[in-house]
């Protein structure tokens, strides 16, 4: 079970993506061409940045997230990820 510690360290670090968004969205915009849907790719960019940190906070304990620890991890971004793809949405010009 993810330590209510790293669980606001997560909840943190969604809401400073999504006050971000346009600068992810900016970046997405980059591979425009390549991938076709820019919310998609900029979701996918601040997913796998709040996924990094998550894993990261682990390395730094020395310790690997267990199947549950990730299933949990898949479960609070599912719960915020319509609040997610509403600040890139929100982002576009």
């Amino acid at each position: 079970m993810i330590s209510a510690a790293t669980r606001s360290f997560i909840d943190s670090l969604v809401d400073y993506y999504m006050s971000e968004a346009s600068s992810y969205r900016q970046m997405a915009k980059s591979y425009a061409e390549e991938v076709g849907d820019v919310s998609a790719a900029a979701f996918g960019i601040i997913l796998g940045s709040i996924y990094s940190a998550f894993i990261q906070s682990y390395t730094n304990q020395q310790q690997k997230p267990s199947l549950e620890d990730m299933q949990e991890f898949t479960q609070m971004i599912k719960k915020r990820a319509a609040q997610i793809k509403r600040s890139i949405l929100d982002a576009s010009p």
